[in-house]
């Protein structure tokens, strides 16, 4: 098994519109340049698209800096039950990484966790 984690903090695909293509909202170009690392971050690793089966995908959301040690420590790899959601999460690195997402027909372990740094662990056999 082959496992690629890229070093970026995940960011869920925001819903768009016609005005985003002329007039630009923090949130859409925060998207676009999520995506771009995502691709970088995977070229490097050798990883040029998503295969058809994915055997796990896991999504580690990072902390608040805020947050006290000891909350940290209670949350370190629990389940992340906030926005945002995990069907925006995996759109969002589906739409890095394939031109076409059709192509995509089995995901074996889909989740998002807390973590002390943001990173998408990506597992294909």
């Amino acid at each position: 098994m082959r496992i690629y984690e890229l070093k970026v903090n995940p960011v869920g695909k925001p819903r768009m519109t016609r005005r985003d293509t002329w007039k630009h909202r923090p949130v859409v170009d925060h998207y676009y340049a999520f995506k771009d690392q995502v691709r970088l971050q995977a070229n490097i690793l050798g990883l040029r698209t998503l295969p058809g089966s994915i055997d796990g995908l896991t999504f580690v959301i990072p902390m608040a800096d805020s947050w006290s040690e000891a909350k940290k420590i209670r949350h370190d790899r629990q389940p992340h039950q906030q926005v945002p959601d995990l069907d925006n999460l995996t759109k969002s690195l589906f739409d890095s990484m394939n031109v076409e997402d059709k192509e995509i027909w089995f995901i074996g372990e889909l989740k998002k966790v807390w973590g002390r740094v943001g990173k998408i662990i990506i597992e294909i056999e």
